[in-house]
């Protein structure tokens, strides 16, 4: 049985260069959450918040993260859940069980950034309006205030 670590987190902008012990740090702009392996190795585990990859609970008072962490690719192959803070270690996998893994992660992934970057139902000519004007794409702010659900506080300019 492993040791009960408990996790702090920081929310930033940029990633330090050093990272503090037990701690997660979470960049919302970059989208990303970094920390050191929790098995204590030094390892830093990179992962990116997004509906492919990892989902990011925050629910006022700790952090969350799903799916699991499988560091397959370090030497201590540590496998934990970050759930509420803690850190609840989970069972080894098997080579077999690591590629079916990363082959699955691989679809989702390809999955969903096929579907983003799929053509409209009008097909290849919903890039250009009626009017042969292109269409604008949205700001990068605007991106994630619809990533993360977050409504304009402005009025509605058509009322």
């Amino acid at each position: 049985m492993r040791k009960t670590v408990l996790l702090t987190y920081k929310f930033v902008e940029f990633i330090p260069r050093e990272l503090e012990a037990h701690t997660i740090y979470v960049s919302i702009p970059y989208a990303t959450s970094i920390h050191n392996c929790c098995c204590g190795c030094g390892n830093r585990v990179v992962t990116p918040i997004s509906p492919a990859d990892w989902k990011l609970i925050f629910d006022g008072r700790t952090i969350s993260l799903e799916p699991s962490i499988g560091n397959w690719s370090f030497p201590c192959r540590s496998h934990y859940w970050i759930r509420n803070n803690r850190v609840v270690w989970a069972d080894q996998w098997s080579d077999d069980r690591i590629d079916a893994g990363r082959k699955k992660d691989a679809r989702v992934r390809a999955a969903y950034f096929n579907k983003k970057s799929a053509p409209e139902a009008e097909g290849p000519s919903s890039a250009v309006l009626k009017n042969g004007n292109k269409k604008k794409k949205g700001s990068l702010k605007g991106k994630l205030k619809k990533w993360f659900g977050v409504k304009d506080s402005e009025p509605d300019q058509n009322r």
